[in-house]
């Protein structure tokens, strides 16, 4: 006989399987989902398929030796390159690497490491993020307020500092996300050994981090690789040879827009040609990005 104190337990029932209805609405809503995202991807991939295929056909043809060997010829002559703007582009792009991203670790270092909660790293942070999202060309004004107008000059290093301000911020950030990705034990660790802070800094905490950092300057480098605007203020351009950093210099960026606007059907045929370069420079700067993170999941894995 059962005791009336307890409290009677319904026996456990088993779970109802899902009607044949229901699982035909599941899977119309799977394919739906799926069909979407698919949908999806290819609209993300038509513009780049379609800039390809285009920059391919209008300047493909105009590629050769004398391209990339020979700066351009006179108005009216048929033949030259881009060779000086290739040129011109490497130098400005490598003083604004050499500035902006010694900086920009520096910067993205302290945020992460040494100014946790403080009031100016919170400024600085702020700033940094304001200065992603300025337009290029108030960047070029300002570089060309600073800068030029002091010089009494356009130069290759005011070009140089114009990509640099725009290069910083992102790698500000990218670098203080990084570092934060690193575990406390791993500095405490290294603490432990007695090894000094900046030390433990330097050689443990960059090191680790160090996939990332990169990844974030080469984003940075393929950004402003292509700008146009900061150069016109600044650089303003060569039709000659001239690698000295106190002289206008040509510039890849900067000579497709003077080509692309011309009335001449030689120019715009350059143009063509030196904007295929560029976007597989940049593409070629993307690949170097998923080849680095590659690398660094593998070895997070590891």
């Amino acid at each position: 006989m059962a005791n009336p104190s307890l409290p009677l337990i319904d026996p456990p029932q088993s779970p109802r399987r899902p009607g044949k209805m229901s699982l035909q609405i599941r899977h119309v809503i799977d394919l739906a989902v799926t069909g979407l995202s698919v949908l999806a991807t290819l609209l993300v991939l038509a513009p780049l398929v379609a800039i390809l295929v285009y920059l391919l056909y209008k300047g493909f043809s105009s590629l050769n030796l004398a391209f990339f060997t020979q700066p351009p010829h006179p108005v009216g002559e048929e033949g030259g390159g881009m060779a000086n703007a290739i040129v011109g582009s490497g130098i400005v792009l490598a003083v604004a690497s050499v500035i902006g991203i010694p900086i920009g670790i520096g910067a993205g270092v302290y945020l992460s490491e040494y100014g946790r909660g403080t009031v100016f790293a919170n400024i600085v942070r702020f700033t940094a993020d304001v200065l992603n999202g300025v337009p290029s060309i108030v960047m070029g004004i300002a570089a060309y307020s600073l800068i030029v107008v002091r010089q009494h000059h356009f130069s290759a290093l005011a070009g140089g500092l114009a990509l640099a301000f725009m290069m910083v911020p992102t790698v500000t950030r990218t670098t203080e996300e990084m570092l934060a990705t690193v575990p406390g034990a791993v500095r405490e660790a290294a603490l432990g050994l007695g090894i000094p802070r900046w030390r433990t800094t330097l050689s443990v905490v960059l090191r680790t981090a160090s996939p990332g950092i990169i990844t974030g300057c080469m984003l940075a480098f393929a950004r402003v690789a292509g700008e146009t605007a900061p150069l016109l203020f600044t650089a303003f351009g060569n039709q000659f040879w001239s690698m000295k950093l106190s002289e206008p210099i040509a510039a890849l960026p900067l000579q497709i827009y003077i080509y692309a606007v011309s009335p001449y059907d030689e120019w715009h045929r350059l143009a063509w040609a030196g904007a295929l370069v560029l976007i597989a420079l940049i593409m070629f700067s993307a690949t170097l990005v998923r080849v680095f993170t590659s690398r660094g999941d593998m070895k997070g894995h590891s």
